[in-house]
């Protein structure tokens, strides 16, 4: 895939806070910054987190080509000639590290550190968030449809209703790790080797004189890998019929209709009415997939009413997450340098949850040795040494509740991507990230993973973190009051 550069990808505060830092001569001092999230999407329990590899690229590709510095000239801050030359040779040389695409992530957890010049951490801020909440928030849609789905095959149909090109393929990509196993969209499917799929449309009976005429011919080309859309006028009276006679035609000459495909209507009754009436013509092997505005919720009723659908075609509440259509990623100064070395600091805010966890944070999922299963996660501080033998975990907000964790492993999640600007990760294959993405999902208890009224995963801080926390809480709080 050809990759862009997008250096003017970002929102313009953040060349104005380079210009200032720049002007002020702190532009080469380092900062840490952390992009986290507050709350998952959709009242659900877990995130899965995407977009890793549109960063590496992005990162990797980043500069500033000489239509970007005239674009800048021309802006009303008459940015100093000087600071465009900074530009002009402008690279990423800091390090980053994040979470492996398909982790199951949540709340609050630091998934991507930033350790970079100032000049260089304010620049990315905008595209880093874009490609992580937007990618992220469609691979968990897409895992909420696929734990309702099971077995059944999913197909991604969303890129008539997406946001633009750019939204069709990386979301279809996001959907593809979390699960599932084709897309309509053929661009995706050569740039990231994801299998397509795709029926007919209504247009083509229309087209035709009869729709058993236009079945006939539609086989006639795909002798073997047909799908018929049997709802253009009468689903049960007309379509399915039709599709049975062709079917039977097309077994005399050695072809095979695959399947019918619903895309209207009450999806229960007509997939146990269409069934039953393959069945009785001795077709078993066609298979009925079903179309139109699907979701999780939808495929979990159809099912209860004894739906009989084998695979299921998601197009507008998948690739618009219509119900919340933004994750709400933040990028978070967290550390800064003086005389040396990192120095945290915090956000302070009347939201109690707009307030910052300070400091080069790492995290670490706690994974019980006989289960497998995560007892939940724990921040720490990159120069902390995990306990080995007993850990005590603790609510950050409510500490008294609090649990003794003996047996287990402690896994860091944070890995290194970028070291002083060099990309030291090797890109996993998408296949790879679907296998990872399935281990990360087992780890977690199906009390977090259902769907309606999951049970909370547990996000604790070690103590130095938490009395790291407290003391500029407490810090500031003085010099304010010593203010009034």
């Amino acid at each position: 895939m050809t990759y862009h550069n997008l250096s003017l990808h970002t929102d313009k505060y953040q060349i104005n806070m380079m210009y200032a830092h720049w002007k002020n001569g702190t532009h080469n001092e380092k900062r840490v910054y952390n992009a986290f999230f507050r709350k998952n999407p959709f009242g659900n329990g877990f995130a899965v987190f995407a977009g890793l590899e549109r960063i590496v690229h992005y990162l990797q590709n980043l500069k500033f080509e000489e239509e970007d510095i005239e674009y800048l000239q021309q802006q009303e801050e008459h940015y100093d000639p000087a600071f465009l030359e900074e530009l002009r040779n402008f690279s990423f040389t800091g390090n980053l590290y994040a979470v492996k695409e398909g982790t199951v992530v949540f709340p609050n957890e630091p998934i991507i550190r930033v350790e970079a010049r100032a000049f260089e951490a304010h620049l990315i801020e905008t595209a880093i968030l874009n490609f992580m909440n937007y990618q992220t928030l469609i691979a968990t849609k897409a895992a909420r449809i696929k734990q309702v789905a099971g077995d059944d095959l999913l197909f991604e149909f969303g890129t008539r209703r997406a946001q633009e090109a750019d939204a069709a393929i990386w979301g279809a990509r996001a959907a593809y790790i979390a699960g599932f196993h084709a897309t309509s969209n053929l661009r995706a499917g050569k740039l990231f080797g994801i299998p397509t799929v795709g029926t007919h449309s209504h247009a083509w009976v229309q087209d035709h004189d009869t729709e058993e005429e236009a079945f006939e011919k539609f086989v006639s080309v795909f002798p073997n890998n047909a799908i018929l859309l049997v709802d253009t006028y009468d689903t049960l009276r007309s379509g399915v019929p039709n599709a049975i006679k062709v079917a039977h035609k097309a077994k005399k000459e050695g072809k095979q209709v695959k399947g019918i495909r619903l895309d209207s209507g009450d999806l229960a009754y007509l997939s146990k009415q269409a069934r039953k009436m393959l069945d009785e013509h001795g077709l078993q092997d066609v298979k009925i997939s079903a179309s139109n505005d699907l979701d999780e919720q939808v495929i979990m009723h159809v099912k209860l009413q004894g739906g009989k659908i084998d695979a299921w075609g998601i197009g507008t509440k998948l690739i618009t997450a219509s119900e919340d259509p933004a994750l709400g990623g933040v990028y978070k100064l967290v550390a800064k340098e003086k005389n040396g070395t990192f120095q945290p600091v915090i956000k302070i805010s009347e939201d109690p949850n707009k307030i910052t966890t300070p400091g080069v944070l790492t995290f670490y999922r706690i994974l019980d040795k006989t289960t497998g299963k995560s007892h939940g996660d724990y921040i720490a501080m990159v120069d902390e040494t995990v306990p080995k033998e007993e850990l005590k975990m603790f609510d950050p907000v409510h500490t008294y509740k609090q649990k003794i964790v003996k047996n287990f492993e402690a896994v860091e999640m944070l890995q290194p991507i970028f070291i002083n600007g060099k990309l030291v990760y090797e890109l996993p294959t998408i296949e790879e990230i679907r296998k990872y993405h399935q281990e990360s999902l087992s780890q977690i208890w199906e009390e977090t993973l259902r769907l309606l009224n999951p049970q909370e995963y547990y996000v604790d801080l070690s103590e130095n973190v938490w009395k790291t926390k407290m003391n500029l809480i407490q810090k500031y709080r003085k010099e304010t009051n010593d203010l009034e």
